[in-house]
Formats: structure tokens, sequence, C-alpha cells
């Protein structure tokens, strides 16, 4: 059977969910909270030990300002309002991208961080502001400025992903078949998984159904 230690999600159609269900893309994004808390436990129940989110991407400071401001608020309450409970459960808060937020949420992102920082059961890490382009050129000027010898091994370092493992699974919901500058590099060897279910639809069977796929495949990495 295939290990399994890291999955990546990209929890995409919450707005597309608020507005099939005639509510605002909003109440998609509330409802994909959910879908995280649902997801957050079944990874525990398989022993799974790093769980990525993709929450928001650099792109996304596109979207409209009421938007972008509820998500945030969404964000800090939901830090507010669960981070002990993830602390007694012994999960881990990390985060991945730039944290250019308001200082309230920075402040809140920190203190997660920090309170979180020794447990061990499982890391969720949170992609926020976060853009694989960016990633990789930022890595290859810092290796630059270094003056290090351009191997893998010393690239690596420089990554946001650095001391975290690549993932086994990618999981993409909302019916959308691209990356959207997602792990560009860590997912080399990853198998991924499109789901036609908008993300608050999706549930702890789907998740089931994912893993017990990617136990039945046969990974070669380039071998026969």
């Amino acid at each position: 059977m295939n290990p399994l230690n890291h999955v990546a999600i990209i929890m995409d159609g919450n707005g597309r969910w608020g507005l099939k269900h005639k509510r605002s893309r909003n109440a998609g994004h509330k409802a994909g909270l959910s879908a995280v808390e649902k997801i957050i436990k079944e990874s525990i129940k398989h022993k799974i030990k790093y769980l990525t989110l993709y929450a928001f991407s650099t792109e996304n400071w596109k979207r409209p300002k009421k938007e972008i401001k509820y998500l945030f608020n969404l964000l800090e309450n939901f830090l507010i309002n669960r981070i002990e409970d993830l602390h007694k459960q012994n999960i881990k808060l990390n985060i991945v991208g730039s944290k250019n937020f308001s200082k309230k949420l920075n402040s809140l992102l920190d203190l997660s961080e920090k309170k979180t920082l020794k447990n061990t059961k499982l890391q969720i890490n949170l992609a926020l502001n976060y853009g694989s382009r960016f990633e990789l050129l930022n890595a290859f000027q810092k290796l630059n400025q270094k003056k290090e010898k351009i191997n893998e091994k010393n690239f690596v370092k420089y990554l946001q992903t650095k001391n975290i493992p690549d993932p086994e699974i990618l999981i993409r919901t909302g019916n959308t078949k691209r990356l959207s500058n997602f792990l560009l590099w860590q997912i080399a060897y990853t198998e991924i998984f499109f789901e036609k279910k908008l993300w608050p639809d999706f549930n702890e069977s789907d998740y089931k159904r994912v893993i017990k796929k990617f136990f039945n495949i046969k990974r070669n990495f380039g071998n026969i």
C-alpha cells in the first residue's frame, strides 16, 4: 500500500455553490468552512500528517473588495473561535504564503502559529496570499544572492514548504482541471484527482473514495 503523509487541496467552488443555492457567494465561503472541518477530522482518522489547503491565492486579490473582506473576516472569526480547539487536538497551524493582510489578521495568524508550534498530530498548511510562480522566483533569487551551487538540495531550502514533504495526493474540487499556480514544484510526482463536486459539497465519503483510489495506484516514479 502506498504511504500517505500529505494531502493538498484546491478548495474550488464556494462562490458557485452559493449562487447555485440562490444565496450569495459569501454564503458559499461560509459553507466551505464546514467542509474544511470535516476533512480535518477525516485526515486525522487516516493518520495523515500534513494537510495543505489553498485558501487565498495571489490572484484572488482581483475579486470584489467586499468578498475579500468577508473572506478575511471569516478567517479571523475561525482563528478566534477555533484555534484553542485545534490546539487541544494537537493540530499545528502553519501559514504558507506572504502575510500581507490587516494588522489584526496578521497578529491572529502569528499567535495561532506560535500557540500550535509544537503540536504533532496533524499540520495544517494554510496557503494564504500564495502563488507558486512567486515562490519559485523568490527561491531562485535567494539562491543567487547566497551564491550557492544550483542544485535541487539547495533550491528546496528556499521554498516556503522547505520542511514539508511533497504531497502524495492533490485534490481539486469544482469540476475545473487546472493547477492555478499551486505547489508547481512540489507536485512533480503527486497523484492528482479532479472532483466534480463544488467544495462545500465535498464530504468524508468523497475524501475516503479518493484515498482508496490512491492506495490502489501503482506508483513507479519512472521505474517499471
